[in-house]
C-alpha cells in the first residue's frame, strides 16, 4: 500500500516487526554469541598446559615443550580447548635463536585462529642435513624440528584438534596375524626383541608411518604399525 506524505519529516527510526500477542520477542541465536578464536582475544590470567619432554640423540640436554591452552565458551555445548601459545626451554643454548624464533611464530599461529593442524606437517616435513635418529620404539625423526612437531601433533590429538582414527578392529587382527606368522617363520623368541622397540629386529623404516616395523612377508612388505603394503 502506498502512503503519501503531507507534512514535513522531522525524524525517523527503522520499523521492527511486532511480535505477535502473547509471543515473546525472539532471543538471539545462541550461535552469534559463540567465541571463536582469533588474534585479538585477550590472554586469560590463568592457563591449563601440557609439558613434553623430548630427549634426542643430538644433545646429552633434553626440551621441554609446554603448550597452553585457552578454554572458549566454558560450560556451554560449544566449549572448546584450543592451543594459545608454546615454550620450549633446555639448558643447551645452542639452538637458543631459532627455537625463541620458532616458539613465538608458532604461538601467533595458535592465536590467530582457524586450523592450525597444517603446522605438524611442515614441521614434520624439515628434514637435517646431517640425518635424522631413531627415537624409542623405532619411530624415525628426520630432525629435532620434526620431533617438535610430533609433540605438537601428539597434543593436538589429546585435546581433539587432531583425530585420531587409528586402525579398526579388522585392521588390528590383520596386523596381529601377520606379526605372528612373521615371528612364527623366523623363530623369533620374545628374549631376542629390544624392550624398546615393540617391532622385530631387522624391519625397515616405512615410508608412510616413519616407524621401523616393515618386514618382508610372502614377498611382499607389510608394515606391522599402519598395515601400509606393497601388494595391497
Amino acid at each position: 500500500m502506498t502512503i503519501r506524505i503531507e507534512k514535513k519529516i522531522t525524524g525517523y527510526e527503522v520499523a521492527r516487526e511486532e511480535p505477535a500477542a502473547g509471543k515473546p520477542a525472539a532471543a538471539p541465536e545462541a550461535e552469534d554469541k559463540v567465541v571463536q578464536m582469533h588474534e585479538k582475544l585477550e590472554r586469560p590470567e590463568m592457563l591449563m598446559g601440557s609439558t613434553y619432554k623430548i630427549k634426542t640423540p643430538l644433545s646429552e640436554h633434553a626440551l621441554y615443550v609446554t603448550i597452553n591452552d585457552v578454554v572458549l565458551n566454558p560450560g556451554t555445548e560449544h566449549e572448546l580447548r584450543r592451543p594459545f601459545e608454546i615454550f620450549i626451554n633446555s639448558k643447551n643454548m645452542d639452538h637458543f635463536q631459532w627455537i625463541v624464533a620458532l616458539t613465538r611464530i608458532i604461538s601467533a599461529v595458535f592465536r590467530k585462529g582457524g586450523d592450525v593442524t597444517f603446522l605438524v606437517e611442515e614441521l614434520r616435513s624439515v628434514f637435517d642435513p646431517r640425518g635424522g635418529y631413531f627415537k624409542k620404539g623405532g619411530r624415525y625423526m628426520p630432525s629435532l624440528v620434526a620431533e617438535i612437531g610430533d609433540a605438537i601433533e601428539g597434543h593436538m590429538r589429546m585435546i581433539g584438534l587432531i583425530k585420531d582414527d587409528g586402525l579398526d578392529e579388522h585392521q588390528r587382527r590383520h596386523i596381529e596375524e601377520k606379526r605372528a606368522q612373521f615371528e612364527a617363520s623366523r623363530n623369533l623368541a620374545k628374549t631376542e626383541t629390544d624392550p624398546g622397540d615393540p617391532f622385530p629386529p631387522g624391519a625397515q623404516l616405512c615410508s608412510k608411518c616413519n616407524t621401523r616395523a616393515v618386514v618382508a612377508m610372502d614377498n611382499c612388505l607389510t608394515c606391522l604399525n599402519c598395515g601400509e603394503s606393497k601388494c595391497g
